[in-house]
């Protein structure tokens, strides 16, 4: 499991959200997929269960889904934005 990190700050638009890191003075901009992947992680989702909601929302087959969270994850834990839980589970 994923929770994001206590550094980092969001806000959403219509259009998608930022992300800052407050801890390394860096502002990321995301799409819209982005932003609901993190308002997800947010909400104590597993990678799993939002692969799921992107893949209904947005029309993609669950396959597509699934390897794009898990990249953007990894994208994510890379720049230190996300962190796993202690009991964390593997992308």
């Amino acid at each position: 499991m994923f929770r994001v990190s206590e550094h980092v700050r969001k806000t959403d638009s219509e259009d998608g959200g930022i992300i800052l890191d407050i801890r390394q003075g860096l502002m990321f901009g995301l799409n819209v997929v982005g932003s609901r992947i993190v308002e997800l992680l947010e909400q104590r989702h597993t990678p799993e269960q939002i692969a799921r909601e992107i893949a209904s929302t947005f029309g993609v087959a669950i396959e597509v889904a699934e390897r794009d969270v898990r990249e953007f994850l990894e994208t994510l834990e890379k720049h230190r934005l996300i962190e796993q839980n202690a009991t964390g589970v593997a992308l």
